[in-house]
């Protein structure tokens, strides 16, 4: 049996897509496959101009250890896990508690609280700059890691408590009341009915806002200075000015810089996933 004309075309239109698909990954990924490539070169290869090519001799162990051992990044990447960590569980818990009172209590101005949530999303960043180094300065709190955790932690509730409000909103209100009925307060209806209940979403944005904080350049220049406390968005910087032309290692130091999202993503992935789609069929 011939495909007919509809079939014809609709295969067509399959393997069109497919190799959009395909040209598009790649040209996404070659500059990703250079740095990496970059990475493992020799000094003589990255002058050599072999940028595309694969390395004629590889140095993969005494870039990365040569990166560690004479440029700080050892001390980098610790202050960026020493940051993002607790602003992300910090953000998590605060957001996850807002977004429960926004979505299960009534009150009179339960809008207007959720309108400012999502008001502070649409403020730029470059107009606080000045008002925010101000004030971590009179606060004591400049060029300190927990000064970049709270301000971290304030700038990203805002989003986390819209994302988290809506999701719980989603939950079967039934539940809250019968546990309410039981007698249960509202710390355990939180902690044993909702938490367990926006696994995804707390996955989905744990994944987000690891992201986001650890690539953090701005802030992390505005209230930060010298190298105890910066992380590693700024330490590759100061990789840069070290070594102006070993990109070699720039290169292994950003593949290092990048490694700790992309770990993350792929362990919490099908959490990360479910709570993106969570909602996407009803209706």
């Amino acid at each position: 049996m011939f495909p007919t004309p509809i079939q014809n075309y609709s295969l067509k239109i399959n393997i069109g897509y497919r190799v959009i698909l395909v040209i598009t990954l790649l040209i996404w990924l070659l500059p990703l496959i250079a740095v990496m490539l970059t990475s493992i070169r020799t000094f003589e290869d990255v002058l050599a101009g072999n940028y595309w090519t694969f390395p004629k001799e590889t140095a993969f162990l005494s870039n990365y250890a040569e990166v560690f051992a004479d440029g700080k990044m050892a001390g980098f990447f610790l202050n960026s896990l020493i940051i993002t960590i607790p602003t992300v569980i910090g953000t998590l818990f605060l957001s996850s508690l807002a977004g429960y009172s926004l979505a299960m209590h009534r009150f009179k101005l339960n809008l207007l609280v959720f309108a400012m949530f999502i008001a502070g999303n649409f403020v730029p960043y470059q107009i606080l700059m000045i008002p925010v180094r101000n004030i971590s300065i009179e606060l004591g709190m400049y060029n300190s890691h927990m000064g970049l955790i709270i301000f971290h932690i304030a700038f990203q509730t805002g989003f986390c408590t819209f994302f988290l409000r809506n999701f719980i909103k989603e939950l079967p209100f039934e539940l809250i009341e019968a546990a309410r009925a039981d007698g249960a307060t509202e710390w355990t209806i939180y902690r044993k009915i909702i938490i367990p209940l926006t696994i995804p979403a707390l996955a989905a944005l744990g994944v987000l806002e690891f992201t986001f904080i650890w690539n953090d350049y701005f802030w992390a220049l505005i209230l930060t200075q010298g190298d105890t406390v910066k992380p590693i968005t700024v330490g590759l910087d100061v990789l840069r000015g070290q070594w102006t032309t070993a990109w070699n290692l720039v290169s292994a130091g950003s593949v290092v810089a990048a490694l700790p999202p992309v770990i993350m993503f792929f362990i919490l992935q099908r959490q990360f996933i479910q709570g993106l789609t969570f909602g996407a069929v009803k209706g």
